[in-house]
C-alpha cells in the first residue's frame, strides 16, 4: 500500500458524549485510522487512495433499538458495524467506503467503569474492534477470535492502550473476559 488517506465522519447523535468532544473526536479518528491501515494489510487489501468510514456517537436507547432492527436482539450492545459491500467495483478514484460504527455511551462507560480501565482505552478498543468488523475480520470460530484478538491487541499497543483481553474483575467480583461480550456485537 503507498498511500492511504483514511476519512472518518464522526455523528454526535447524544448529548450524553458532549463532554471532551474536541479530544474524543481525536482520539477515535486516530484509533479508526490505525485500525483501517494494519487492518488492510493484515486482510491483504492493496488498493491505495482514499478510504472513508463513520463512527455514530450515540445512546443506549438507540442502539437498543438498532440491535432490535438489524440483528433481531433485544437491549444495547456496546458497538455495532454495518460494513458496506467491498466487492462492488469502483472508480479508482473514488473512495473505499467501508461502513458504518455505532457506539453506546452508556454501555460503553458502564463497562469500562466494570473493567476498572479508563473509558478512552475501552473507546479505542471498540473502534478498532468495529473497523476489523468493517474489513471482513470476525471472531466466529476460535481460530477466527484469535486471528482478531491478536490484531486488536497489535493496533492497541502501538496506540498505548493496554490489552483488553487480560481476563478483568467485574464490579460483582466475578472474573470476565472481555472477548465474550464482543462475540455478539457485531
Amino acid at each position: 500500500m503507498t498511500s492511504l488517506a483514511v476519512d472518518v465522519d464522526i455523528v454526535l447523535r447524544s448529548s450524553l458524549w458532549s463532554r471532551g468532544r474536541p479530544r474524543l473526536r481525536a482520539l477515535l479518528r486516530k484509533a479508526a485510522r490505525l485500525a483501517v491501515a494494519r487492518g488492510m494489510t493484515a486482510a491483504g487489501i492493496t488498493e491505495a487512495g482514499r478510504v472513508e468510514l463513520g463512527i455514530t456517537l450515540t445512546d443506549d436507547r438507540e442502539q437498543a433499538r438498532l440491535n432490535r432492527l438489524y440483528r433481531r436482539t433485544d437491549g444495547p450492545t456496546n458497538v455495532l458495524s454495518f460494513p458496506t459491500a467491498r466487492a462492488v467495483r469502483r472508480p479508482p478514484q473514488m473512495p473505499l467506503i467501508l461502513g458504518d460504527i455505532v457506539l453506546a455511551f452508556e454501555t460503553t462507560a458502564r463497562e469500562a467503569r466494570e473493567q476498572q480501565k479508563p473509558v478512552a482505552d475501552h473507546l479505542r478498543h471498540l473502534v478498532v474492534h468495529g473497523v476489523l468488523h468493517l474489513l471482513g475480520f470476525d471472531h466466529e470460530s476460535q481460530s477466527q477470535a484469535q486471528a482478531m484478538e491478536s490484531l486488536e491487541q497489535s493496533i492497541l499497543a502501538e496506540l498505548g492502550v493496554p490489552d483488553p483481553y487480560r481476563d478483568t474483575m467485574s464490579s460483582s467480583g466475578v472474573q470476565t473476559n472481555p472477548h465474550e461480550r464482543y462475540r455478539a456485537a457485531r
